[in-house]
């Protein structure tokens, strides 16, 4: 499935939680610019939030692709449309740099390889 085939059901799930809110703020988004759902979901996901919910806040946390330990050739395309979009609809952006991650990884924390472990969890629970 495409972004836009999934934006809307992740809009209701939005807009039911911050219906729940007394006094909502913003909205924190964590995403990479590389690619795949991080880049173009992303992108697309502040634009829609920017109609949406107009002045509230949009921060973003971003990794931010390096050649070293790219995963895929189009990354720095993706990256650069992706920074293109979400310059016109994040209020701050805090970019960590991908490389710099990996290193602190091996380095300080002695892990070597960096993945997630956790299973996501199931579409029925939210």
């Amino acid at each position: 499935m495409e972004s836009k085939e999934h934006i809307d059901r992740v809009l209701e799930r939005i807009r039911k939680q911050a219906e729940s809110c007394s006094g909502l703020q913003g909205f924190l988004v964590f995403h990479s610019f590389g690619g795949g759902t991080g880049s173009g979901f992303s992108a697309l996901l502040m634009e829609r939030l920017s109609v949406e919910y107009g002045k509230k806040s949009k921060l973003e946390f971003s990794v931010y692709p390096a050649p070293q330990v790219a995963t895929a050739v189009v990354e720095p395309y993706n990256s650069i449309l992706t920074t293109h979009t979400t310059l016109n609809h994040s209020d701050c952006s805090f970019m960590v740099d991908n490389e710099a991650i990996y290193d602190i990884c091996r380095k300080s924390l002695d892990v070597e390889v960096a993945e997630c472990s956790e299973p996501l969890p199931d579409d029925e629970e939210y």
